[in-house]
């Protein structure tokens, strides 16, 4: 049955160069309203459930937008407040052959970074909630976001709701505290039942040396020391991504599970990639979806990769995809116009 999913982060302005073009090559930017969490929660919504968002915006037209353009997806917005501060933007380029993109982040004194901690009353918040899902962006705003994260995670746990964890491991965010980061990304990790990570994001928190080992095997071994670290931890997922250059690459999946079980998905080519921000995040949505429709974790792992891919074709943050796509992407259905 489809879940009621929560999902704590925040909402941003994406300001992106127009094409391939250079930031402010030209003076033109499109906008696009994105973040972590909030992609996780239309893409469910989307999906069929009950996304909800907690989130502070700033008191002003910028951070009104934000919202509506969330509740347009169907995305519940109730729990999102204003606050002092401005609103978090980040800028986009996108990159061409072998210029990769790049992303330019302006987030500091945000309404949601300045909020403190104690103001979010998590067992009200979490209320008529089946399930929450955080990422490790949040912890990376800040000692406050990072103190909200935990008891959020803390507060899903007592009450018995499933948690999701997603690694998105930001060097850029983390650059004043990066020695902060393994502590308090692994006291999150401890809450969750889920963790859509990958060795790097396991190997930062458990401060790990990674080996030369090919890519699978890095993996096992970073589950491993994950489920021996992390007694609530059911399941570990990620994609693997070859680039074989900004516009062409591949891309696959793995699942390990407690009980020693490695899943993989089918590798597919992306050639003519649109837009890839966001495809993580659709990721995490497919493999969630999958799991809360009591999908085997088989068929979640490879749902989640083929959300993951659609999204590569579809501009801006959001997955646009719905089931019956998602499922015509698993089932191989090809590519003839459907009319």
């Amino acid at each position: 049955m489809p879940k009621s999913i929560l999902c704590f982060g925040e909402l941003l302005l994406r300001l992106g160069a127009p094409g391939r073009e250079r930031l402010l090559q030209t003076p033109h930017l499109e906008v696009h309203v994105g973040g972590a969490e909030a992609n996780v929660a239309v893409a469910l919504a989307r999906l069929g459930h009950a996304a909800a968002v907690v989130s502070v915006v700033s008191d002003n037209p910028l951070g009104a937008a934000v919202v509506g353009e969330l509740r347009r997806h169907g995305v519940d917005t109730s729990r999102v407040r204003t606050g002092a501060g401005r609103q978090g933007l980040y800028f986009l380029a996108t990159g061409a052959l072998q210029r990769p993109s790049e992303v330019l982040y302006d987030r500091a004194h945000s309404a949601f970074a300045l909020a403190p901690a104690e103001s979010y009353d998590w067992p009200s918040l979490l209320t008529s909630v089946d399930a929450l899902h955080v990422s490790g962006v949040t912890p990376a705003l800040g000692s406050a976001c990072a103190d909200a994260t935990l008891s959020a995670a803390r507060a899903a746990r007592k009450l018995g709701l499933h948690v999701s964890f997603d690694g998105n491991f930001r060097q850029k965010l983390w650059a004043e505290r990066r020695e902060q980061a393994p502590a308090v990304l692994r006291a999150i990790i401890a809450e969750a039942d889920i963790a859509l990570a990958d060795h790097r994001d396991i190997a930062i928190a458990l401060e790990l040396t990674p080996n030369g080992k090919a890519a699978t095997e890095v993996f096992v071994d970073a589950a491993r020391a994950a489920f021996d670290a992390f007694p609530h931890l059911r399941r570990l997922a990620t994609t693997l991504r070859t680039q074989h250059s900004v516009d062409h690459h591949s891309l696959t999946a793995l699942m390990a599970t407690r009980d020693g079980a490695l899943l993989t998905a089918p590798a597919y080519s992306l050639s003519a990639i649109v837009d890839r921000i966001g495809a993580g995040d659709a990721f995490a949505a497919g493999v969630l979806h999958g799991l809360y429709t009591d999908m085997s974790d088989q068929a979640a792992l490879h749902f989640g990769l083929a959300s993951a891919c659609l999204k590569h074709s579809q501009p801006g943050d959001f997955s646009l995809s719905d089931k019956a796509e998602i499922a015509a992407v698993v089932a191989e259905r090809g590519f003839d116009v459907r009319r």
